[in-house]
């Protein structure tokens, strides 16, 4: 087995042991920690499983960037504890990556410009040598964070595309290629999928089905994937007006 799906399969059972952590964090203290536990050993097999890729990716640091996933949320400044690192992250935007050493963080988002009220502020720990995307998603007054993290790495030649699911009032859905395969099935709220290769370089129209039917509530038309990268779909928007915004990594 390659190191490359090692580590995806260590990243996937982190992010699992990281939600159930995080669901048990009130309720259950002791469910919290050997969660948490889990997702620790999980992040540091994973750690160990990556390779370092490059220099800048040095032991201690990770790359995070922050997408802007909440539909009726003004344009925000993001602040990690208390400074000020992006400015204006309008809707359906996403920053570039930020290296920031790691360990834990408070997260403050603030309507652009204020600095008084914050629409959030959470504490997220970070992990060496990882790249992170952190969505800011649901609405403007129960604004959370979702962070996940991205494996950009690809074959050469070869393009990976993934789904993330980041419309609060959406049902599971199902992304399918037109009068073709499904690529993800039944990908729930706050869900990312695994990446699955596509045919690189070509044009094709991509529609988003409620899981197990062929009722179609949003297309993607004229999708090009271009080969040697790296791709995260992201559904938001309310129900009624979903948008799919194509995120390169």
């Amino acid at each position: 087995m390659h190191h490359h799906e090692d580590g995806e399969k260590y990243a996937q059972k982190a992010a699992m042991y990281d939600l159930l952590a995080c669901y048990y964090k009130y309720t259950d203290p002791n469910k919290h920690m050997m969660y948490y536990q889990k997702h620790y050993e999980y992040m540091k097999k994973l750690s160990a499983s990556e390779q370092v890729r490059d220099q800048e990716e040095t032991a201690n640091l990770a790359m995070v960037r922050v997408f802007h996933a909440s539909p009726n949320a003004p344009a925000v400044d993001v602040y990690i504890n208390g400074q000020k690192v992006l400015q204006e992250l309008k809707y359906k935007h996403i920053s570039r990556y930020l290296k920031v050493p790691t360990g834990q963080y408070r997260i403050d988002i603030y309507p652009s410009g204020q600095t008084t009220s914050p629409v959030l502020s959470e504490m997220v720990y970070i992990l060496p040598s990882l790249r992170y995307t952190v969505a800011a998603i649901g609405s403007v007054n129960n604004l959370k964070l979702l962070p996940f993290f991205d494996n950009p790495y690809v074959s050469s030649g070869e393009t990976k595309v993934r789904f993330a699911h980041l419309s609060p009032d959406a049902p599971a859905v199902d992304i399918a290629v037109k009068g073709g395969n499904v690529l993800f099935k039944n990908v729930r709220y706050k869900e990312v999928s695994d990446y699955v290769k596509v045919s690189p370089n070509q044009k094709m129209d991509l529609e988003v089905r409620v899981a197990g039917t062929d009722n179609v509530v949003l297309t993607v038309p004229n999708v090009r994937f271009d080969s040697n990268k790296s791709y995260t779909i992201g559904a938001t928007g309310e129900p009624s007006s979903l948008e799919a915004v194509l995120i390169e990594e």
